[in-house]
Formats: structure tokens, sequence, C-alpha cells
């Protein structure tokens, strides 16, 4: 097994280095091929090190940057001021072969326009898209685009599924995995004009196109890859977030209400942690920049030390499962076929 070198922006986030270097750590004893480079502020990521006691060696070294996105930045200065932040330093060692891919807990927004402008699309593909994974009664779903995309056409939302079929098998080893676009029922008279022009896309485009799904389908796990635009996906997004918030919080407070609820706490505790383990945003986290010519991850700006290696993982695991190739030849094999059909591709 090959090694692979993961680029981590170490001031990205709400925590910055406090949960970037720990997590790189981390992950670094259990993963043997793995290298890691920490970008950033040196002597802060120097002072962190020291607090871990742990030091740079073969598999660990520091790339320096002397700026850093925050969270609040606008999207012109981060592209165009400051050109030797951490995350465009990182962006730019994954462009130059240095690193398999990046990882970053900073502005979503920024972090995608820096990294579309210093790697660029794939071949084929028009636009990067977000795609991340919620948890299902399958194990998980694979959404996309999560925000990055608010006005798409169909074609758009064709090339969302091939990129989302060559992320799971990427991931899950799933040769045909199936695809579904999210809709407001599953006929195929429902929807607006690019929903239906979609699907009538993905009808012809030789993947498992299963058909339209409904919002419930994310979560019964009835299709490996959920398909929509941006403003759709991040709307349905937030909602399962909060919901989940909203949850957590009433269980809590109805069980702490009198002594007798408490007991039962007490009684259900092993189920109740179950539960939470189970729908742990923090499992969750880390979601992929499908599209470039790079693999990059976004990690949650909240994001603890379990949380940000998860991030870490997911960058490990689609260096491994040659995500990048996978998207390159998913994007070839329906170009070749639209023109033999003589059809657009």
């Amino acid at each position: 097994m090959r090694e692979i070198t993961i680029a981590i922006d170490a001031m990205g986030g709400d925590h910055g280095p406090h949960v970037t270097v720990k997590a790189a750590l981390n992950v670094l004893g259990r993963e043997r091929d793995l290298n890691i480079v920490l970008v950033g502020l040196e002597d802060a990521i120097a002072a962190e090190l020291h607090t871990l006691r742990a030091v740079p060696d073969s598999r660990l070294r520091i790339h320096a940057a002397s700026e850093v996105v925050k969270m609040d930045d606008p999207l012109n200065v981060a592209l165009r001021t400051k050109k030797d932040s951490s995350m465009r330093v990182m962006a730019d060692l994954v462009k130059r072969g240095e690193a398999d891919a990046g990882v970053s807990a900073g502005n979503t927004g920024a972090l995608m326009a820096v990294s579309r402008f210093v790697l660029k699309t794939l071949p084929g593909i028009d636009r990067p898209a977000i795609a991340s994974t919620l948890p299902s009664r399958a194990g998980r779903t694979y959404m996309l685009d999560l925000g990055a995309n608010v006005d798409c056409t169909a074609e758009h939302l064709r090339q969302f599924a091939i990129m989302g079929a060559a992320l799971v098998s990427a991931i899950e080893h799933k040769e045909r995995p199936s695809i579904g676009l999210l809709n407001i029922g599953e006929e195929d008279i429902k929807g607006n004009e690019v929903v239906k022009q979609a699907g009538e896309l993905l009808k012809t485009s030789g993947l498992n196109f299963h058909g339209n799904v409904e919002g419930d389908d994310i979560y019964k796990g009835t299709v490996d890859v959920v398909v929509c635009d941006g403003f759709v996906g991040n709307v349905a997004l937030k909602a399962s977030e909060g919901l989940a918030k909203f949850m957590a919080d009433h269980l809590r407070a109805e069980y702490r209400r009198n002594p007798f609820t408490k007991l039962a706490a007490l009684i259900s505790l092993p189920v109740l942690r179950a539960f939470k383990r189970n729908l742990d945003p923090s499992r969750y986290n880390g979601a992929s920049l499908l599209g470039l010519n790079g693999i990059v991850i976004k990690s949650h700006g909240s994001a603890d030390v379990f949380g940000f290696e998860q991030a870490i993982a997911k960058a490990v695991e689609e260096v491994r499962g040659g995500l990048l190739k996978r998207i390159a030849d998913q994007v070839n094999s329906h170009h070749a076929k639209n023109q033999e059909e003589g059809t657009p591709a």
C-alpha cells in the first residue's frame, strides 16, 4: 500500500491548532502509511505540538503560512488578498502533488472559491459540488449538492449524479450505486422543469437510476446517492441538523423533569448512549468538494477532535479509492456514450 500525504489547514475552524493538530496526531497513530503536513502559523502549530509532547518527524511536518482566512472573511479577501493563507497554501500543496488531499475546517465559501481557483475543475465537470453523508436505516446516504450551487441546470444535476456514484464506488466499493433525484413526489410528472429534464437525462445515463425520491427517503436509505441542487440540499441538511438538536434537547429536558423520569433515564442509559452514538454528527463530519482536480474535504467549523479525525479519514478513503480517476472515467464514459448517440455531452 503506497504512502498517502494529507495537507491540513491547521488554522481553520473555530478552534484552530487546538483541534486540528491533536486530530492529526491521533490519525497518524492509526494509519501507518499516512504522512501529514500541518499548514499554518509555524509558532502556533509548534506550540500545540509542544503541549502534546510531539515533534515533527518523517511522517509529520510543518509547512509555514503567514496568513489565516477568518470565518467571516469575504471571498475576495480570501481569494485575492490573503495569498499566503493556510487555506491557500494547503490547496497549492495539493496542486503541486506534494499532498494527495487537503482538509480544512475554514470558511466554506472561501474554501470552495480558493480550491476552485487553484485546482480548477476536472474535464467535463462544469461546477464543483459539496457532498456529504447522512445516517440512514441502510447505514448512510450520500447527498449532493449541499450548498455550492443554488441555481442548477439538468445537466449539472446529471454531473452531480456521476460524481456521487464515483464517490460511493470509491468509499463503499459498490460498482453500481443507486441514484435518486430529490423531488416532491415519486411520479415523473412531479417537480419543476429542471428536475423533470434531469430525470430524463438520468434515465438514459447508464447510471443505476432509481428514479425520483422524497425527503424521507434520505433517512430510509432508499438509494445510495440523493441528487439535488444546492439550495434544496442545504435547506434539507440544516433542517435535519436542527431537528436532531431539537430532539436531543427535548429528550434531555424530559428525562430531567422529575425524580421518576431521572430514574427512567438511568435505566435506559445504554439505549440513549447507542442512540446518541448512531446519530452523532461528528461521526459523519467531512464534506467532499467534488469535481475539483484534487481531493479537498471540508470539516465543520465547530468540529471537535473526534469530528476532525473523521474528516481526515474521509480524505484518506477517497485517495485510497482512487476517487479522481473514478470521476474522470465516469465522465469520459458518459461523454463517449453521448457522442455515439448523437446527443450533447
